[in-house]
């Protein structure tokens, strides 16, 4: 299914290459989405069914920390690139790459085992939206996780130029420095998870205790407003990684037969968190600018805003945290 959807992608790749118009444009990018859709779940499924607790999470790490390596090419490498090869060319890279990636997941990647995906899944997605972990997890992922995201992948930079006054070239340095420091700190807790799984530190513990600690460190990117440069967005995004724990521990919390719709539901809410996100700070902004607040203030509500939201979703996770611990030990 992996390979027939990335075949999707590389088709997507070629049209948007290849487009002439605006429609075409707005086609062939639904075609790369809809291609990539599998290539966060895939693996996470396969590391539910084939990885032991510990190995899972540090293969989810590790896989991210891929993510954050594309990120990083997104920035300043395209631009480099594009005065050279044009965004069609860089289409063209796109869709080399990917069949590159295919060849490599076909030739190294063991097939899963028949009837391994078939077995029953006990209540599908009704039981999946009311098991107590997914509850649990569900809001910090809407508000907090896709808050990160939303920032990482769209609000920095418009942050870095209209805030703190840096040219489009700085920018990009700066994006490139955030991608950076996330793809170190999702290495990073691939070597130190494993470790303090051993030592009886669940996920839930390590959410837990970090969230807090991310939720001040935007709460003085807020203060600092025009002052707040993309060191301080690295540390706030690094700070967010934590709550990538909750993969893994929403995947652990099904039995392997139902794993990979737990994921994917899970996956769907962070999904829908970054579009509501990424959206609604643009609203934001505009309403208080509209209203008569200056720039740096209207990003600075919003961004109050959100950091209200991923607040009250920690206190929901606090809240349900007995019952999810009833409903599985290590989640």
């Amino acid at each position: 299914m992996l390979l027939a959807l990335l075949a999707v992608a590389v088709a997507g790749c070629v049209a948007f290459a290849m487009a002439g118009h605006f429609a075409a444009l707005t086609l062939a990018r639904a075609l790369i989405g809809a291609g990539l859709s599998a290539c966060l779940m895939a693996p996470l499924t396969a590391f539910r069914r084939n990885f032991t607790p510990e190995a899972q999470l540090r293969a989810n790490s590790w896989m991210l920390m891929s993510g954050s390596l594309g990120m990083v090419a997104s920035t300043l490498p395209v631009q480099w690139l594009l005065p050279a090869l044009g965004w069609r060319g860089l289409f063209w890279v796109v869709a080399a790459l990917l069949l590159v990636a295919m060849v490599a997941i076909r030739l190294c990647v063991p097939a899963d085992e028949p009837g391994g995906a078939a077995a029953p899944a006990a209540g599908g997605y009704s039981a999946i939206a009311r098991h107590p972990v997914f509850i649990r997890y569900a809001p910090l992922a809407f508000f907090h996780y896709a808050g990160m995201v939303a920032i990482q992948t769209l609000w920095a930079g418009p942050w870095l130029v209209r805030v703190c006054g840096w040219s489009p070239q700085q920018a990009a340095g700066g994006l490139f420095a955030i991608n950076l420091a996330m793809l170190i700190a999702f290495f990073g807790w691939g070597v130190v998870v494993p470790r303090l799984y051993r030592a009886g530190w669940s996920a839930s513990r390590l959410v837990g205790l970090g969230v807090p600690a991310s939720l001040a460190v935007l709460a003085v990117v807020i203060a600092l407003g025009e002052r707040a440069t993309a060191a301080a967005w690295a540390l706030f995004c690094v700070s967010c990684t934590v709550i990538s724990l909750s993969q893994p521990a929403v995947g652990r919390a099904f039995a392997p037969a139902l794993a990979g719709r737990a994921l994917s539901a899970y996956n769907l809410v962070i999904f829908a968190g970054i579009f509501a996100l990424q959206w609604g700070l643009g609203l934001t902004i505009d309403a208080l600018t509209a209203a008569g607040w200056s720039t740096v203030s209207a990003f600075r509500g919003a961004m109050a805003l959100m950091l209200s939201c991923s607040t009250c979703a920690y206190l929901w996770f606090l809240w349900h945290g007995r019952a999810a611990a009833a409903a599985t030990a290590d989640a």
